[in-house]
């Protein structure tokens, strides 16, 4: 045990603090900053936050350590996030635990969500709640008029294919360049009572949709000429798969193709 252990031990903490600003006064060093407590002892701690505000995004799930990984670099900026669905579903009172997640975990951020069931009662400073239809493209477009640019989101609704894809279809076109767009529980694209479907080729899944922004993303290697990229062929630079969890990158992808120069035969006459 080291020596600065042992006089701890020795003297308890209360005491073994005392003594060390008795000595930085003394010597003339800079008095230690208060260690955090509470919340804000594990704000920069994603996992223990969910923990603490008990949202399945960890425990049921193992989300909140992607998210850490792919939204680190907002930690302390200003930006709007939105989530799609609240939980509790029409339970009075229940419901938010995400949202009060995101506020700790990004100080300086608004943080929106939207359910089919009021949730007003979760509104409080930086958390606004909208009462919304995510499988009603109106619906959404009404409510990302009233929150402005969107820099995240989240889709944890209804975890139907087709409310899914037409989320996507709706607020992806309206994230900010460099954004990130977030889809949830999966799992339930391979569950036909989930409108989902056993045909792991399926078109009409939220995965067959999000399968095929893997090929978008090398539109540009294409050998068909006549081939027009989709919108998201152009704004999606990178997909993130992870069990039961997508993560969407959005920027402008067009970084062009060798394949004339490779392909030489083939283009020859072009």
């Amino acid at each position: 045990m080291s020596i600065r252990a042992t006089v701890k031990s020795a003297l308890g903490d209360r005491n073994a603090r005392t003594l060390r600003r008795l000595r930085n006064r003394l010597t003339g060093r800079p008095p230690e900053p208060p260690r955090p407590t509470g919340l804000a002892a594990i704000s920069d701690d994603l996992t223990a936050l969910a923990v603490h505000f008990k949202t399945d995004k960890w425990g049921t799930h193992r989300y909140t350590r992607h998210y850490q990984r792919h939204l680190q670099h907002l930690k302390n900026e200003r930006f709007n996030l939105l989530e799609i669905g609240i939980g509790g579903y029409g339970r009075t009172g229940q419901g938010g635990a995400s949202l009060r997640m995101w506020k700790h975990f990004f100080p300086h951020a608004q943080i929106f969500g939207v359910d089919l069931h009021d949730k007003s009662f979760v509104d409080e400073d930086r958390i606004t709640t909208f009462v919304g239809d995510q499988s009603d493209p109106a619906s959404l477009n009404a409510v990302a008029d009233k929150i402005g640019e969107l820099d995240v989101v989240i889709d944890d609704g209804s975890h139907r294919s087709p409310h899914v894809l037409t989320t996507f279809a709706t607020l992806f076109p309206r994230l900010k360049d460099g954004g990130i767009y977030a889809v949830e529980d999966t799992q339930s694209s391979y569950w036909p009572e989930w409108m989902g479907s056993e045909d792991l080729d399926a078109r009409h899944t939220t995965m067959g949709m999000l399968k095929r922004l893997t090929d978008g993303l090398n539109y540009e290697e294409f050998v068909d000429e006549e081939y027009e990229p989709t919108y998201t062929d152009l704004n999606v630079v990178g997909v993130h798969f992870y069990h039961n969890l997508v993560i969407i990158e959005k920027g402008r992808n067009a970084e062009g193709s060798n394949k004339r120069r490779v392909l030489k035969q083939r283009y020859s006459d072009s």
